[in-house]
């Protein structure tokens, strides 16, 4: 428990760091922690006998953090997105070891986890990118807790037992309407820098932490099809980068979409 608590107060202080610096350091920080997990994929990938093209996925975050920093816009994020999905199935074409199947798993790869991480990039430079990346990451942080202490006093019927054996209805309940008193918290903070509305704050974040469990069951599916608990050990207590992430893929672009469809 020591080892997890230090390592995620060190995960804390750099995204924090990063994220706060300035727009540059947004952008990099999310292409980083991008290719981290496209790295991770790769490697787990292979233990299906499949060679994934981790440089495809590579250049894709070189690109678009081009692409975000230079405000190139949305066509040309699309134009970059499908350039490296005709690069990854050219790359089964030209390595033997990659084959059909390895360029199948490089195009699973830009889609998912590499495009949700290319929308996060493109949301941090936005100009609500201060409440999307609250309202996502805290009702999300938040719905994870309160759902495994739910989950662990009153979890008796499970959510997806073949795919997530520990995760109950009870738990998800738990942590959904601990992501209202997340929003509401959200709500109250905003008044010191551009007052957001308490019924956005509570829908926004009950929503943005849902999506964030269907997130994590996501990729607790890829890690039962490979066969592993975590992608990596990066993190001391917490696994891979992948592990961590797996949730705000999901609830960062939902709560961007939810704001803007409230007229922000």
């Amino acid at each position: 428990m020591k080892k997890r608590v230090i390592s995620a107060v060190v995960m804390l202080l750099i995204s924090f760091t990063c994220v706060l610096l300035s727009p540059v350091t947004r952008v990099l920080f999310f292409a980083a922690a991008g290719a981290l997990c496209a790295y991770e994929y790769s490697k787990n990938v292979e233990k299906l006998d499949a060679a994934c093209t981790l440089w495809v996925m590579v250049s894709y975050f070189v690109l678009q953090s081009v692409c975000v920093l230079l405000k190139l816009g949305m066509l040309a994020s699309v134009a970059v997105f499908v350039f490296c999905l005709y690069l990854a199935l050219f790359s089964g074409v030209i390595h033997k070891k990659v084959s059909g199947k390895g360029a199948l798993f490089t195009l699973a790869g830009l889609c998912y986890p590499c495009l949700l991480f290319g929308v996060i990039m493109s949301i941090s430079v936005c100009d609500i990118w201060v409440e999307t990346l609250v309202l996502g990451c805290l009702a999300t942080w938040v719905c994870d807790s309160f759902a495994l202490f739910g989950g662990m006093l009153f979890g008796k019927h499970k959510v997806a037992p073949d795919v997530s054996p520990n995760k109950t209805i009870e738990g998800c309940v738990c942590g959904a309407v601990s992501s209202v008193l997340s929003g509401m918290l959200v709500c109250w903070l905003s008044r010191f820098y551009a007052p957001l509305p308490m019924w956005l704050c509570v829908v926004t974040a009950l929503v943005a932490s849902t999506m964030g469990q269907i997130g994590d069951l996501a990729e607790s599916l890829m890690k039962r099809m490979i066969g592993v608990k975590d992608f990596s050990n990066l993190i001391p207590g917490h696994g891979g980068m992948f592990d961590r992430a797996d949730s705000l893929l999901f609830s960062i672009p939902t709560a961007y979409l939810c704001l803007r469809l409230a007229g922000l």
